[in-house]
């Protein structure tokens, strides 16, 4: 799949930027702390669009402010 980008998620960026704990972020988002760890080491195969619109509502942001593409000529160079 790499042939044709990836996408990264910035849910780290964004905790650290709203300056909240993550597990007050996992409490208000309804999320176990286990999957908002996977969701901030980019370690999912699956995105949960209910999640996301959780993360998004909590965080007060965008959902491309969450995710990022990044085409598959920049995931060689990294």
């Amino acid at each position: 799949m790499e042939k044709y980008g990836t996408i990264r998620i910035n849910l780290d960026k964004l905790i650290k930027e709203a300056n909240i704990s993550k597990n007050k972020l996992s409490q208000r988002a309804e999320m176990q702390r286990t999957q908002l760890n996977n969701y901030c080491n980019n370690s999912i195969s699956r995105l949960d669009t209910a999640v996301l619109a959780r993360l998004c509502t909590v965080l007060n942001c965008e959902i491309g402010d969450l995710l990022e593409f990044i085409p598959a000529e920049e995931t060689h160079a990294e």
